[in-house]
């Protein structure tokens, strides 16, 4: 019987370079609702859903009663940067490599429907994703495992047979609680010696090593 064996992606800042894109978009909606904080804090909260972002900014016992309306302005701002929005080096050739290696491959992502849309046409890569999650398919978002183990049920494995790739400590805490190993990409903007801290297995600088390193890392071969 052959097992399945699937690499589960995130999305932004590990395949498509936008992770400062959402630092800005997070500064801005949280400065329009008078909740000025240095940029640098937005973006070590990147990689969280907004579910858990705020909470993680401004505290989870505040008055949360313009959660929604914070989240549309940092939505209607992110938008602006869509036409702009790029795939990292090398991020379509590393799936179809992990394709043709017999890995399925999964896109772990908490966007909404309409933001994967624009993510997907960017990266470019229909031909060789299995699947996808969105934002629709959890409660709880990074570092909450919720979205590994959805992408698991999406991949139709379980996690001693898959390998999720991430570029914020939210993806290794979260994968590390779904019991699945990570390799981690830098191009988030988090170090290397933080993302080992957080239990990552491996840390390359962005997609293209990674692709480079393929031989060498996790991704060599689908665990049997």
């Amino acid at each position: 019987m052959t097992t399945t064996a699937a690499v589960l992606f995130d999305v932004d800042g590990t395949l498509v370079d936008t992770a400062y894109f959402h630092t800005l978009a997070w500064w801005e909606a949280l400065r329009q609702y008078d909740r000025t904080i240095p940029a640098a804090r937005a973006h070590r909260a990147v990689g969280m859903g907004a579910d858990q972002l705020l909470d993680h900014l401004l505290g989870a016992g505040r008055d949360n009663g313009e959660d929604e309306a914070i989240t549309a302005a940092h939505d209607a701002l992110y938008a602006r940067f869509w036409p702009a929005v790029q795939p990292l080096p090398h991020a379509a050739e590393l799936l179809r490599a992990c394709a043709d290696r017999d890995w399925r491959v999964v896109l772990a992502s908490s966007a909404s429907e309409r933001e994967l849309t624009v993510l997907r046409r960017a990266l470019d890569a229909d031909d060789v994703i299995t699947a996808a999650t969105s934002s629709a398919d959890v409660e709880a978002t990074k570092p909450a495992p919720d979205l590994v183990r959805a992408a698991l049920e999406r991949a139709g494995t379980g996690p001693e047979h898959a390998v999720f790739v991430g570029d914020t400590v939210w993806d290794v805490t979260a994968a590390n609680r779904a019991r699945v190993a990570c390799i981690a990409v830098e191009s988030g903007g988090f170090a290397a010696q933080e993302l080992l801290g957080a239990g990552a297995a491996e840390v390359h600088r962005d997609t293209g090593e990674l692709l480079a390193d393929l031989d060498r890392s996790l991704l060599a071969r689908p665990p049997g």
